[in-house]
Parts: structure tokens; sequence; C-alpha cells
């Protein structure tokens, strides 16, 4: 059932503003990802995304296309970031079917708790491929398509006239704010989350001369979301929220309201960046691990495992 407008983006957007433009999104079907691309949808986009679940992919590209009358959503699961052969078929087909791509999401990721004594050396390294190599293979498999977007909607730089026929050739990684200051049983999650930031940067440096802009979007906790669910106990979120500085957790709906940002003619000068959306989350001392039974250091000092961690398999170290 389609979400109300409300739950995805504000009321401020201008409608038509991504009017004729193509959104192409990893990890699609995923609570925050598809919130960004509903809102682009609703503003005019069509959009491609991509996840790793047939069924939940194509369900989800099936509703998004009920927001905006005449909205064209392709879903296309069984593909794998860590895999570039299946990202590029996936960029070719969104290219060929709807035109080009305008915009890139890359958002497919992988968390749970562990610390890293009980972190297995595959179990790290399956983030780094999902969380840095899949960042990679999405840039690299939407290049060519971003670098002729880009180049066909610049904005002059003497008049600040907008391209006519809008803004395009632009990528936003979502990454986390673990690796700001470090945080107890994500030691895998800040190490991939680091990379996938200085690759943003990277590509804002060698893109920006062809039209291209690069950021991150850097959510904090939001409320609702599979990773909330697991990064902190049921038992603790009503005082993790009153020890936030906005006493709420985040929402997805503030994070689609970046991205449109970052994706209009308003965020046409802005490359390079970190757009951290988590109500000042991680200027405060306590983390989501230090709530609940994980206290810190005890719960390390005492040599248990984290239990019941969704999504974790167990491997040998």
């Amino acid at each position: 059932m389609p979400l109300a407008k409300n739950e995805y983006m504000s009321d401020i957007w201008k409608d038509g503003l991504f009017n004729n433009k193509v959104v192409f999104c990893t990890g699609g079907a995923g609570t925050i990802c598809s919130a960004q691309v509903r809102a682009m949808i609703h503003l005019g986009a069509n959009a491609c995304i991509i996840g790793r679940n047939v069924e939940k992919t194509e369900s989800a590209a099936r509703d998004m296309a009920t927001l905006r009358p005449g909205a064209k959503v392709i879903g296309i699961g069984a593909v794998d970031v860590r895999k570039f052969d299946d990202l590029k078929a996936a960029a070719d087909r969104c290219a060929k079917e709807l035109g080009s791509i305008d915009f890139v999401i890359a958002g497919a990721a992988g968390n749970f708790l562990a610390s890293i004594e009980q972190l297995s050396v595959n179990a790290f390294k399956t983030v780094m491929d999902i969380d840095v190599l899949g960042s990679y293979n999405t840039l690299k498999a939407t290049l060519p398509y971003l670098m002729e977007s880009g180049g066909k909607h610049r904005m002059d730089s003497e008049t600040l006239t907008p391209h006519p026929g809008g803004t395009g050739g632009r990528i936003i990684f979502v990454s986390a704010t673990m690796h700001f200051r470090g945080m107890p049983f994500q030691a895998h999650v800040s190490v991939a989350k680091a990379g996938i930031d200085s690759l943003s940067n990277s590509v804002a440096i060698e893109y920006g001369p062809r039209g291209m802009t690069s950021n991150i979007v850097t959510p904090g906790p939001i409320a609702q979301t599979e990773g909330i669910e697991r990064l902190l106990p049921s038992d603790a979120k009503a005082a993790y929220k009153k020890s936030q500085p906005l006493g709420r957790i985040g929402h997805v709906r503030d994070i689609a309201d970046a991205t449109i940002y970052l994706f209009s003619e308003a965020g046409s000068y802005v490359t390079g960046q970190t757009l951290v959306v988590d109500g000042a989350n991680w200027r405060m001392s306590g983390g989501l691990a230090a709530n609940g039974n994980l206290q810190y250091p005890d719960f390390l000092l005492s040599g248990q495992e984290v239990a019941n961690v969704t999504g974790k398999k167990k491997s040998k170290l």
C-alpha cells in the first residue's frame, strides 16, 4: 500500500522538480533508500531500484510506480553489488528502458553488532565487500551515464542560469557516523564507511570537471529501520530518545529531504561534502552500542558475545 506523502518527503518541494530524470538506487527496497527514491518519483523522476531479493525489489517497484501517474519504476532483483557484471547489466538496462541515468544513490550496506574479538575475518570481509566494493561497483557501472548527464546539465557560472533541462550527473553515497569518533562493536562498519567517504571525495575531485557532483548523506539513528532494530535494544529506546539533542530519533523523510536538496538546483555547488542528518547525535559522548545491555566497557571485558544478532552468519575465525 502506497505511503502518504508526508512519510517520505516534506511539503516544501516544487512538483516537477525532477521531471524526465532517472534515478538509479542500490538497496532501493530498503527503508531509507526507498524513501529517497519515493521522493524523487513524486517530484517527477523515473527510477530503477536494485536489490538481492527478487520479490521484495519487484514488489517495491510496483508500489512506487503508483506514486505518480505515468511514473516508470523498474525493480531489478538477484543483483549482488559485490559483482560488477551484475550492476553493469542493471545500469545498462535502466538506461536503455528509461533513457538515461541522471542520479545515483549507492545505498546497499550490511551491518551487525560484534566486537573485534567476536568478528571473524570472513564477516569483516563481507561488510567491506558489500559496502566499499559495492559502492565502487555502483559508481563504475553508472559512471558513463552520470558523465553524460553531468555534461548536459551544467549551470552557467556567471549568471547562475540553470540548465533548462534541470539537473543531472549526481551521485550520493549513503554512509554512517561510527568512524567519526569510534564506536564499540562497529569496527567493521566504521572501516567500511570511512572508505566510502574517501571514495566520494575522490569522485568529486576527479569528475567535477566533467559536470558531476559527489556527496555523502550520513543518517543518524532512523526510526523503524532494520538498523535501529539491530543496534538499539527495545528496552532502551525511550531513554535513548530522551538523551538526544532534539529529543527524537530521525525519520526516513529527513534523509529523503537531504537527498532532494543535493540533487536539486539548490545543491549545484555542493560537492565533495558530507551531509550529516542525525540531530547532532554523533556529537554526544555515547553511542548506540553503549545503551541497553551492552554497557561499555563492562560488556567487552566480560568476554561475552553479542547475542541474537539479526542477519549475522556464523563463520570460523
